[in-house]
């Protein structure tokens, strides 16, 4: 889904990140955090990703900043487990449902909202550009803008394969 401005004003991005945080959190850890691109920062920071992709000779990582350059905010849903009896896995997970609350609220909002994992959320160098910290991984750029245009369906996976009942 292609998204422009506007975005989300300053009262309705809080609301959508209390909303994304009410994620599952087993022992309440709070194994993620936030960072916020927009404006002339999200532009410096795509304007760093092109010289670092442009530096390693690859065109593709170039034009995939496209993703990040239109929409008027990107919310970076930085995973950051705790050292805790919790497994990381569930740490993980936790930053994943807060994926998930941030666009379907973004959409319940009225807005567009896509979850992007692109070269940007893996490469060390961006991650660093980004203020990723050891230990923590990109669980998902949200981008959040005014849809231009209606999302494309995707083929969605026959459930039946896919479920199974357990039995003694």
């Amino acid at each position: 889904m292609s998204l422009s401005a506007p975005g989300p004003d300053a009262d309705q991005l809080s609301d959508l990140l209390r909303i994304a945080a009410r994620a599952p959190d087993h022992g309440k850890l709070t194994p993620w955090r936030f960072i916020l691109l927009q404006g002339a920062a999200k532009t410096e920071f795509a304007t760093r990703l092109d010289a670092l992709a442009a530096g390693q000779g690859d065109a593709k990582r170039q034009a995939k900043l496209a993703k990040l350059r239109v929409p008027p905010l990107a919310v970076a849903v930085i995973a950051s487990p705790k050292t805790s009896e919790i497994p990381e896995w569930e740490q993980m997970l936790s930053a994943g449902a807060v994926c998930t609350n941030l666009v379907h609220a973004g959409l319940a909002m009225g807005f567009g909202a896509n979850w992007i994992t692109d070269w940007y959320s893996y490469d060390a160098q961006a991650t660093a550009i980004l203020g990723v910290r050891a230990g923590e991984r990109v669980a998902g750029f949200i981008m959040l803008g005014t849809p231009r245009e209606p999302p494309q369906e995707r083929e969605r996976p026959q459930l039946e394969p896919l479920i199974t009942s357990w039995a003694p």
